[in-house]
């Protein structure tokens, strides 16, 4: 698509609950993203294997890290050391974001500070299109 080479090689914090994570990893990947950081709080065995074997099939998530049982507060700490160009999750994240000056995507649950955002689907074709304008219109602000 024309929006590949602002996402493509972008190094990406993502966090959310476990169905939605796997999706958006795949996703991602398909864009070229390197997703980076992965949190998933209610994650279990289960997921971080199914996370695992989904970046290891890419190229670009080779260097991924997932964590589960975790909180804001380690990835607060992941991306201050370790950096990244965006992250992608919910309205908490926020204050994590502006600390390290990297911008954030809304995605997920919940989100408090954008009205009506859970009008526009996240899954299948129209989901697809909002998340891809959402995260390129995030990097293009930042240009």
């Amino acid at each position: 698509t024309d929006s590949h080479p602002y996402v493509h090689g972008k190094r990406v914090a993502v966090a959310g609950d476990p169905d939605l994570v796997l999706g958006l990893l795949s996703f991602l990947l398909e864009l070229g993203a390197e997703p980076t950081h992965i949190l998933c709080t209610a994650g279990d065995p289960e997921f971080e294997a199914a996370a695992y074997e989904l970046l290891h099939a890419s190229p670009y998530g080779a260097q991924a890290t997932v964590w589960t049982g975790k909180d804001a507060w380690h990835l607060r700490s992941l991306v201050l050391t370790e950096p990244v160009d965006l992250i992608i999750g919910p309205s908490y994240l926020k204050g994590i974001a502006r600390e390290a000056d990297v911008p954030l995507v809304r995605f997920g649950f919940p989100v408090f500070d954008r009205h009506h955002l859970h009008r526009y689907p996240v899954v299948g074709y129209a989901g697809a299109l909002n998340l891809l304008t959402w995260i390129v219109n995030t990097v293009l602000d930042e240009l």
